[in-house]
């Protein structure tokens, strides 16, 4: 990473108020280091109810990431997953830095006692950089294309809560695979393989592999398992439903729509990947050996 960090973008979890008594901080450590500190938008509000004396111009979260060199994200992997989405679909290059306010997060992986010296090594360039694969969504519906969506973590296709069982079929480009008789399936990147495809019995892939995961959720049958597959593949999801179903795609979690018959979700790999900044002193192991508890029984 460049040492010419000049402007950092500052977002916190909403609502997060254990995060308003340390914005000033940053802002004042900013400031002595000749760096323009800019807020998003909530996040700036979140700053004046702390007090503050002087609360930095706000931006909302695509204008804030194109006019940045660095975004420092307080929170959450949901609140870093936003501003990952908001960065790709920005288009640029920005790199992000997760400050987690629980334990640890698998994104957010920096902890508050760590704060300054991650940022530290960050704005001066001394920090290492992960490109993450992210995930371009679009479906296509009446011989139409929807617009895109890109996600970090995974696409999701699943069935309302009293809806009855999907069917999928899935294809890699113009392979057909198989057909999918699940509650859903998730189509995750390595990064998403410690979300909600490890809930659904999936596969940890290390976020250095070039690969995408299908996982079916829940599915109807045992042979229906988990595959892993070049990231380079186009996967297609056609939902075999009538109008009774109620089927939804989501991208990450934080959006998505409902599906009609006919329609068909294409994924694949985005063409810019996510850079997100990592200490040198915590392997991905040892995020995940803390996170899951390994070697504790």
């Amino acid at each position: 990473m460049s040492p010419s960090v000049s402007r950092v973008g500052i977002v916190a979890k909403s609502h997060l108020r254990a995060a308003a008594p340390h914005l000033a901080d940053i802002v004042a450590w900013l400031d002595q280091r000749g760096i323009k500190p800019v807020f998003e938008t909530a996040t700036s509000a979140l700053c004046a109810t702390a007090g503050a004396s002087q609360v930095p111009g706000s931006l909302d979260k695509l204008a804030l990431v194109s006019a940045v060199d660095m975004v420092l994200v307080l929170g959450g992997d949901g609140t870093l997953l936003s501003m990952a989405d908001a960065i790709a679909a920005a288009g640029v290059d920005v790199p992000i830095l997760g400050v987690n306010f629980g334990s640890l997060g698998f994104l957010t992986e920096v902890t508050l006692p760590e704060l300054y010296p991650a940022l530290e090594a960050a704005v001066s360039g001394n920090i290492s950089i992960e490109n993450r694969i992210m995930l371009r969504s679009t479906t296509q519906r009446n011989g139409e294309t929807m617009p895109e969506h890109l996600a970090l973590n995974d696409v999701v296709i699943t069935k309302a809560a009293r809806a009855r069982m999907t069917d999928l079929s899935v294809s890699l480009g113009d392979e057909f695979v198989t057909r999918v008789k699940a509650d859903g399936l998730i189509v995750a990147t390595p990064t998403g393989s410690t979300a909600y495809n490890l809930a659904a019995g999936g596969p940890i892939v290390q976020p250095v592999v070039d690969a995408l995961v299908l996982t079916p959720i829940a599915p109807h049958m045992l042979t229906n398992r988990p595959i892993v597959i070049p990231a380079a593949s186009m996967v297609r999801v056609k939902p075999m439903m009538d109008e009774r179903d109620e089927l939804y795609v989501t991208f990450d979690g934080q959006a998505g729509y409902q599906l009609r018959a006919g329609d068909e979700v294409q994924i694949q790999k985005a063409s810019r990947p996510l850079r997100l900044l990592r200490p040198s002193n915590r392997s991905y192991f040892e995020v995940l050996r803390q996170k899951l508890k390994w070697n504790e029984r």
